[in-house]
């Protein structure tokens, strides 16, 4: 699988490492709600289809990045600096 990363462009899957579930929304870091914060922690959807996830190009130029991946057949529709896709684009 190939990950085009914006910076250095098209590099193999071994040059990321997967960061987690890019649709997860952290509870306030204040909340005393323990059931939010464990389904937070330890619950994970398996979801099939297409899916946004946080990866690092830890091989490479070590950015950040939100790749939209189909989980199915790991077709990438896109990848975004994570910082530019996190605030409606702008960087």
């Amino acid at each position: 699988m190939l990950i085009d990363c914006p910076h250095c462009g098209p590099r193999d899957l071994a040059e990321f490492s997967y960061q987690g579930d890019a649709t997860r929304t952290r509870p306030d870091p204040a909340s005393t709600d323990t059931k939010a914060w464990l389904d937070y922690v330890y619950n994970r959807p398996n979801p099939a289809g297409l899916h946004r996830e946080y990866w690092q190009h830890a091989g490479g130029c070590r950015a950040h990045l939100v790749v939209e991946r189909d989980t199915l057949t790991h077709e990438i529709r896109s990848v975004a600096f994570a910082r530019s896709a996190d605030s409606g684009g702008a960087a």
